[in-house]
């Protein structure tokens, strides 16, 4: 399907990482670029609509807006209806992109981080392809790459997993058939997890994999409570049980990695 002639763009905006911490200067990890393209925009599909005021009002702090924040068009991205069954209707979709359509551009914002990467922003994306609208992403931080560049690991061959299972007995066999794929393949394998239950997945990785296998933590990057730590699951296992708890805090968010030798 052909846009018009004149449309506008779906400018993919990142967000700060600092979500479950002391928010840093916005500057310091948005680029003054983002900030002023940020700053200019007018019309938003966002995740979250109390969490992109809160960003806009840290860009309005060292960019001023050029529109005032009250009256800007924030929508938010459609979820599947509870025990509908059933997808988002694809005009649902469409209809947020109607502003680009009719020539202004809109900025999509994540929670945090980059919108589309691990983020349901990926499927308004998709749309904005179908239309041939120009998706115009601008640099930004994103914590899948910035923990396996802090890592050591195999940065050359990676593979992100998202989610594992909830249930105990799928979990471990889940882990365990990616560790055989990363020692097979030579590729470091990254997951994520719900803050709350950083400590739970530290403790269950630690026995699911084996003893030789190198696995990393990144917390809060970007913060200054941020770190990241990479040893063998045996010292992992040690350091847990001499402590008797993970050091995972359970407000900010983790990305957990391993590569198996």
């Amino acid at each position: 399907m052909s846009a018009p002639a004149a449309t506008g763009r779906l400018v993919l905006v990142p967000n700060t990482l600092d979500l479950g911490t002391a928010p840093e200067p916005i500057d310091q990890v948005i680029s003054a670029h983002a900030l002023r393209r940020a700053a200019g925009l007018q019309h938003w599909v966002v995740e979250s609509a109390k969490t992109a005021r809160a960003f806009l009002k840290r860009v309005d702090a060292v960019v001023p807006l050029a529109t005032p924040l009250q009256t800007l068009a924030i929508q938010e991205l459609p979820r599947a209806r509870k025990g509908s069954g059933s997808a988002v209707d694809a005009n649902e979709w469409k209809s947020l992109l109607a502003p680009a359509l009719a020539g202004h551009d809109v900025g999509l914002l994540s929670d945090a981080g980059l919108p589309a990467v691990a983020d349901p922003g990926a499927a308004l994306v998709a749309v904005a392809h179908t239309l041939g609208l120009t998706v115009e992403p601008l640099a930004g931080a994103s914590s899948l790459t910035l923990a396996l560049a802090a890592s050591g690991l195999n940065g050359q061959r990676f593979a992100f997993e998202g989610y594992l299972p909830q249930n105990a007995g799928e979990r471990q066999q889940r882990v365990r058939e990616l560790e055989q794929r990363s020692r097979r393949e030579g590729q470091t394998q990254l997951v994520i997890e719900t803050p709350y239950r950083n400590e739970a997945l530290l403790q269950a990785l630690s026995q699911a994999l084996q003893p030789e296998t190198r696995l990393s933590v990144a917390c809060g990057l970007t913060s200054l409570a941020g770190w990241c730590r990479t040893q063998a699951v045996s010292a992992w296992r040690r350091e847990l049980q001499a402590a008797g708890r993970s050091p995972m805090p359970d407000s900010l968010p983790a990305v957990f990695m391993w590569l198996a030798g």
